[in-house]
């Protein structure tokens, strides 16, 4: 029921991506002043979400970090290391500048967030997992204005400088009252009625993406669809990109003679990645930029059905060994 339960999950977020983008597109085409308003919503959109990611946010596995250093290290150091070292080469052949630093800004944040439960249903360990959330969720922020130097030319500094106002009241703001509200559920509220609570919000998280994708579609259609051989490239990336971290992990697996639930966790957190907090942050970091965020996006759409297919194959290889009791049952908030 649960493998069930994630395909029908996974196969509705990505229809709603693909109806998103044809429908925003759609009445951008038709309307420039829809286009416009739709636009115009896009930063309070972009505010909801982000407030969302971080009330959803799975902060409990830190005790874990302890418990598997050499996992939590390996998991890092591919995400960190060698995941930047494919993604750009990988990029080198689209031409078009702001194309490839989408897919690089896509490529480089691992997931915070669903992964968890791609690994679950594998065999893998979530304990573990869950104890790489927060570090890798720290990373990746610390780190993204690092990626724009280096991959689009400004300097750390100028990057904090010309953006520091705009994320601080579009991204750090709603993402302190996103925290706060989730510490002062955890402060007044019974158990059940907090995890009800984050998943409710975390359930309507693909919604809100939805939203966001098809206001982004709706204002800036021509821009985007303007050369739809480039995109093409774009899903190629991203088709190649995820082919080449599984033939990664895969080594590394039997180089490193990895147990199946530490090889689960492995492929699915270098597998997912952090879409909607990068096309998040992006947004404000990197203003008027639609093809930018118009590749974050079409990275998804190539992601689900992947990690679907992951699951899949490592569920098939583990039919005949049982997965240790932490994978079975680690809370996953």
């Amino acid at each position: 029921m649960r493998v069930l339960s994630l395909r029908a999950g996974t196969a509705m977020t990505t229809g709603l991506l693909i109806v998103a983008i044809l429908g925003g597109g759609a009445v951008g085409a038709v309307s420039s002043d829809a286009g416009e308003a739709l636009g115009n919503a896009v930063d309070p959109l972009i505010m909801l979400l982000v407030a969302s990611l971080f009330f959803s946010l799975r902060l409990d596995g830190t005790a874990s970090l302890r418990r598997a250093p050499r996992t939590v290290a390996l998991a890092v150091g591919v995400n960190f290391l060698i995941v930047p070292v494919v993604a750009l080469v990988l990029t080198s052949a689209i031409p078009d500048d702001a194309l490839r630093l989408g897919v690089l800004i896509y490529c480089l944040a691992p997931c915070t967030d669903w992964f968890l439960g791609f690994t679950r249903l594998a065999g893998g360990d979530t304990m573990t997992g869950a104890a790489l959330i927060p570090v890798q969720f720290a990373l990746q922020l610390a780190l993204y204005p690092v990626w724009l130097s280096v991959f689009a030319g400004t300097t750390v500094a100028a990057t904090f400088t010309e953006t520091g106002p705009a994320l601080l009241t579009w991204f750090v703001l709603p993402a302190t009252v996103g925290l706060g509200l989730r510490l002062v559920l955890r402060l007044i509220a019974p158990a059940a009625l907090r995890t009800r609570a984050v998943t409710v919000v975390d359930r309507l998280v693909p919604l809100m993406i939805a939203a966001v994708v098809f206001s982004v579609f709706a204002a800036n259609v021509e821009t985007i669809l303007g050369d739809p051989g480039s995109f093409a490239l774009v899903l190629l990336a991203a088709f190649l990109f995820f082919v080449a971290l599984f033939l990664i992990t895969e080594a590394l697996a039997r180089l490193l003679h990895l147990s199946r639930p530490v090889h689960a966790l492995l492929t699915m957190t270098t597998s997912a990645r952090n879409a909607p907090l990068m096309l998040a942050v992006t947004t404000v970091a990197v203003p008027g930029q639609p093809i930018v965020y118009a590749a974050i996006i079409l990275g998804m759409l190539i992601e689900f059905p992947h990690l679907t297919a992951l699951t899949h194959v490592l569920r098939s290889r583990g039919r005949d060994r049982p997965a240790p009791a932490s994978s079975e049952h680690a809370t996953t908030r």
